[in-house]
């Protein structure tokens, strides 16, 4: 069955699609999903660019999102955003989607266990970080604080990646690392390609980014680049930036992958020379400097001195 034969109307045909997308589901309204990397790693065939950036161990990552809710429709997720995830009759607690979460990935990566690798593989079984931003906006739970505290009793380092779109929240959740993605150097661009199911949002996205200036946990903007479609005015976006005043700047190349095939033309994918150029640009006006770049994963980091310093 394809994408476009699914009744997305029906829950149980959203969750049969997921599944089929290499979801597992995790409790009531949870997900959890191995990456490209994760795999990698445990074969020892490379590792995500985050192992480069902030010191993450690939084969040790948990990614998840306590819901598949989302209040906005973006050009470029490789998620079914034209499906709406319904909010639960009852909400998991943190500690029934942390255990379930973690039994889903022992389930997922069950069959790297070979004899050549099984160090890897206990390790894996053992996950030291997780990923809150797998699909839908985490924000949306309404117990993501406590969600967080929950990994790090744990003993797991914590991402959180929002679209910045619930500033009370954002005020509220202290991870590892925060990011925030920003996709647009302005309003018209912002409605177009993150098609905000309000028209509130934007100003709620304005109001995150001043939030994250006074967070004492590590901040990021992440940037996601399509070309044809958002790769302009590079001084708009340093000046949204200059609001957060964030620790790290990430800017990647959108990737032709999964539903968002069926939006966006292959061409949209700049190369990675083209998001290094870019990410200059950016850097030039925000007065930052690049500290990396990974070519595969066609990513740009840039900080304030140039350096970076791995995650604790």
């Amino acid at each position: 069955m394809s994408s476009q034969e699914y009744n997305f109307s029906d829950l149980t045909d959203l969750h049969s699609l997921l599944k089929k997308q290499g979801y597992n589901l995790a409790g009531n309204h949870s997900a959890v999903k191995t990456c490209l990397w994760l795999r990698r790693a445990m074969r020892e065939e490379g590792k995500c660019y985050k192992a480069s950036f902030y010191g993450i161990e690939s084969h040790r990552c948990l990614q998840m999102t306590p819901t598949l809710m989302c209040n906005q429709r973006c050009l470029h997720c490789w998620r079914p955003v034209e499906v709406d995830a319904p909010a639960p009759e009852e909400w998991d607690s943190p500690s029934e989607i942390v255990g379930s979460c973690i039994k889903s990935q022992r389930k997922l990566i069950s069959g790297f266990g070979d004899a050549d690798r099984r160090e890897l593989w206990l390790e894996g079984n053992e996950p030291r970080h997780v990923a809150i931003s797998l699909s839908g906006e985490p924000t949306m739970y309404p117990y993501l604080p406590e969600l967080v505290e929950e990994f790090k009793n744990q003993g797991l380092t914590t991402f959180v990646v929002s679209n910045g779109t619930n500033p009370e929240m954002m005020r509220l959740i202290d991870p590892s690392q925060l990011y925030m993605s920003l996709d647009a150097p302005n309003e018209e661009t912002y409605n177009k390609v993150c098609r905000p199911r309000s028209t509130q949002l934007w100003n709620k996205l304005n109001e995150s980014l001043e939030i994250l200036k006074n967070k004492e946990t590590r901040t990021v903007i992440r940037i996601t680049l399509i070309k044809g479609v958002n790769m302009f005015q590079p001084q708009g976006y340093a000046d949204l930036i200059r609001k957060a005043s964030p620790d790290y700047v990430e800017v990647k190349a959108y990737m032709h992958l999964g539903f968002s095939r069926n939006r966006l033309p292959r061409e949209a994918m700049p190369s990675h020379e083209e998001v290094l150029n870019f990410s200059r640009q950016i850097a030039d006006y925000l007065g930052y400097v690049v500290a990396d770049d990974v070519e595969i994963s066609r990513v740009v980091l840039l900080s304030r001195d140039g350096y970076v310093s791995f995650l604790k």
